[in-house]
């Protein structure tokens, strides 16, 4: 009979799970002020994280693992497949219409764990030397992230392409690379810039990126900028946040709600969901530090780069520091994909950590599931 020691308790990390309930409540709470019926969604949505998580814990990772490639692989034939049969939308083609159910997924936001689990994976078999990788193996791994960085960008999507570039690059440098490659690569970037400025940007994004530099920012950023200062200290009650209720904050569900969360909870109710994501990440990155299995490290620490990456865009993003791009705030702005996407990673993290020990747990010859 299959069945789970209760000493694997022990094992299962909590702190991650009561740092993220907050998040996901308040969210919803702010959702449903501008559109219950987006907040019933995004509760459908919360219904379905559980059983995935549920479903995911109790998979057999490691053993499963030989999977992990063809899932990476997988995910790169849906990008190609964007390529050939994509839906377009506002000039950009980056969703596959799923026949027969009238939906569309975007295979983009599939990539980014698939990535992480493929360099964890990667990693683990080949763990860096002394000095860090040298030149072979990370020409290796680095294939492996820009193979999916290129195709995305081509949708076009060069916000996601980014972020999949830096989460990619940011573990690398955190498991080690010799420090000569990277020298090299901040003298390549650097020269590269201009051209790719000129010749690869497309004309919205390099007016994106005049906006941001100009002393006037767009029309977006200026009432996001508005509901965030009429805000103050402790918010506004829902009848008087006006920027959100009368619809001048746009997209105030997703790509904007941490402005539309400031103009409610003020100030405070802004340094409280921050610092929920302060005490995430850096519990995160402990969890990778103090751990020498580099299959938990690589997963732990590509979690903490996606929630650190998304939520700097984000409010950078909503305050005119930062060029606007479709990146949600991570576990808060209203939308499935990327909400389900967290869910996986952090159930895989939890099954790598809590059975981590399996072998104490079979020493009476029962059943586990790993």
């Amino acid at each position: 009979m299959w069945r789970i020691d209760k000493r694997i308790l022990a094992q299962f990390d909590f702190i991650s799970i009561l740092l993220i309930i907050p998040l996901v409540i308040i969210s919803n709470w702010l959702i449903g002020e501008v559109v219950p019926a987006l907040a019933q969604k995004q509760a459908t949505y919360a219904g379905l994280g559980i059983l995935v998580f549920l479903f995911v814990f109790f998979l057999p990772i490691r053993r499963m693992s030989w999977l992990i490639p063809l899932i990476y692989w997988a995910n790169i034939l849906l990008l190609l497949a964007v390529e050939f049969f994509g839906h377009a939308r506002l000039g950009a083609k980056r969703w596959i219409e799923l026949p027969f159910v009238n939906a569309t997924i975007q295979p983009s936001e599939f990539v980014k764990p698939a990535l992480v689990l493929m360099l964890a994976y990667l990693i683990y078999r080949n763990p860096p030397g002394f000095e860090g990788y040298k030149i072979k193996e990370f020409l290796k791994l680095s294939a492996y992230i820009l193979l999916p960085f290129f195709l995305i960008a081509k949708e076009p999507d060069l916000g996601t392409a980014l972020v999949l570039l830096l989460i990619g690059y940011g573990i690398l440098f955190f498991v080690g690379v010799y420090w000569k490659i990277w020298a090299a690569i901040a003298i390549g970037v650097a020269l590269f810039a201009p051209i790719a400025y000129n010749f690869l940007l497309h004309d919205y994004q390099k007016v994106r990126i005049k906006d941001f530099l100009s002393e006037k920012p767009s029309y977006h950023v200026q009432q996001s900028i508005i509901a965030i200062g009429s805000g103050g200290l402790g918010g506004k009650d829902k009848e008087e946040a006006t920027q959100t209720q009368m619809r001048f904050l746009p997209i105030a569900t997703s790509d904007f709600i941490f402005a539309f969360l400031v103009e409610r909870t003020g100030f405070l109710g802004a340094l409280g969901v921050i610092c929920l994501y302060i005490f995430l990440i850096l519990h995160l990155m402990s969890l990778s530090v103090f751990n020498s299995d580099y299959f938990i490290k690589v997963v732990t620490i590509g979690i903490a780069f996606m929630i650190f990456i998304y939520m700097g865009v984000n409010i950078f993003m909503t305050i005119g520091f930062a060029p606007v791009v479709g990146v949600p705030l991570p576990m808060f702005s209203y939308g499935g994909s990327s909400f389900i996407n967290f869910i996986i990673l952090f159930a895989i993290m939890q099954n790598l950590i809590t059975f981590r020990y399996k072998d104490m747990y079979d020493a009476r010859g029962t059943k586990s599931f790993l």
